[in-house]
Parts: C-alpha cells; sequence; structure tokens
C-alpha cells in the first residue's frame, strides 16, 4: 500500500490545517489509519488512529479535543484536522496504515508504530509563533 500525505505547509500558531493521506488505486477500508509526527530532535510520536470503519478514534493527549482524523473510504483517504495549532506541533506528519486482524484490539494496536506495515513519506507543518 502507497500513502501519499498532503497539506502540511506554515500556519501562525492558532491557525489550522488539513492533512490528507490518499492510497491511490488501493482499497484500504479494512485498514486502521494512523497519523504519527516527529518534531526537531525528537522520537516519532503518536497522534491519532481511525478505526477501519470510522466509528471508532483515538488520539494522544497532547492532541485531543485539537486534532479530527476522518476518512473516507470511497475516496480511499484520510483525513488529519488540526485547529487550535502551537508552535510545539510543529513536525514531519506521517500517515500509516495497519491491516486489521479479527479479534485484536483497536484501542490496543492504534497508538504502537510498530504494528503499522505501510507509511506514507511525510508531510511538514510548521507552526509559527
Amino acid at each position: 500500500v502507497q500513502l501519499q500525505a498532503s497539506g502540511g505547509g506554515l500556519v501562525q500558531a492558532g491557525g489550522s490545517l488539513r492533512l490528507s493521506c490518499a492510497a491511490p488505486g488501493r482499497t484500504f477500508s479494512s485498514y486502521v489509519m494512523g497519523w504519527f509526527r516527529q518534531g526537531p530532535g525528537k522520537e516519532r510520536e503518536f497522534v491519532g488512529a481511525i478505526h477501519w470503519t470510522g466509528g471508532y478514534t483515538y488520539y494522544a493527549d497532547s492532541v485531543k479535543g485539537r486534532f479530527t482524523i476522518s476518512r473516507d473510504n470511497a475516496k480511499n483517504t484520510v483525513y488529519l484536522r488540526m485547529n487550535s495549532l502551537k508552535p510545539e506541533d510543529t513536525a514531519v506528519y506521517y500517515c500509516a496504515a495497519h491491516l486489521s486482524s479479527m479479534g485484536e484490539s483497536f484501542y490496543n494496536t492504534a497508538g504502537k508504530p510498530t504494528q503499522y506495515a505501510y507509511w506514507g513519506q511525510g508531510t511538514l507543518v510548521t507552526v509559527s509563533s
């Protein structure tokens, strides 16, 4: 599965951006889709994830209430809406895909980068103060 992330850019603190992650030519309706980020000098960290049905989401505490993940399986696209951006949100943002298996717990797997087999190339978000 090839993933293409887009939508990054420069925004002032308090502003908003929407990132997109597309899987052209591929049906990813059975995949949990996650967003991760890596800031300057930091390790990659979990941002949020959405269940393959779109009915469940899970967020890191640092973005809860500000970021929203959604997906459109008909368009093979997942979105990360980021509001009230802060300078500490500056990072390269990556989308990733995890093929769900029967009986697994979404909340136990969604936040673990090792669970994701497919990764996009990343898109840079810079938040100025």
